[in-house]
């Protein structure tokens, strides 16, 4: 799965480049795979592209383990409201990048099958970049507590639109989903 990163940018749209391709086929690859049996070769046939692109856009397996573990750009894109409207707009922002991207944002944290490293380091660098940045960002009392819970519910949002594909949540906005789902997280916001 995916953590933190050094080589950030994970577009939600691919300019003709391949790149949102290359990302979407590593996120699954490491996200169903450990580590050390994932090869450039295997994402960039997934990706519909040569490995040679896979390369020129993200160098060693390395690097673009390490773009794709990074939950900062999508931290920052989630938590960039303020806190009286937050929990709305991460909902919307989640289900419409989750559309978006064809993939979640947060949710490959949970399925990480690699080896203990590899998923401390995703845990870190999730623990670092969502649960940490949304505890700065929180008010009152609890707020370590009320991020965890945040980040959980968020997570809770992913896996459920992602085991109902086909389900109401695909034929709903992304508003109507907010309606329903963010007063809860907002609670946990305010405190």
């Amino acid at each position: 799965m995916t953590g933190g990163q050094a080589t950030t940018a994970t577009p939600a749209t691919d300019t003709g480049t391949g790149r949102g391709a290359i990302l979407r086929a590593a996120r699954r690859a490491f996200t169903q795979r450990p580590y050390a049996e994932v090869t450039i070769r295997r994402i960039a046939a997934d990706a519909g592209v040569s490995p040679s692109l896979v390369v020129k856009h993200f160098g060693r397996k390395e690097e673009l383990f390490n773009t794709v573990a990074d939950f900062g750009p999508a931290a920052a894109e989630l938590f960039d409201a303020p806190l009286d409207v937050l929990g709305r707009h991460m909902v919307v922002t989640l289900v419409t990048r989750r559309r978006a991207a064809q993939s979640d944002p947060l949710l490959r944290v949970v399925f990480s099958l690699g080896n203990q490293d590899e998923r401390s380091l995703l845990r870190d660098r999730f623990h670092e970049q969502v649960t940490d940045a949304l505890t700065a960002r929180l008010p009152g009392t609890d707020r370590a507590l009320r991020a965890e819970l945040l980040a959980g519910h968020l997570l809770g949002l992913g896996a459920t639109l992602s085991l109902h594909r086909e389900g109401a949540g695909a034929q709903a906005t992304p508003e109507h989903i907010a309606d329903l789902y963010a007063p809860a997280l907002q609670r946990l916001i305010t405190g």
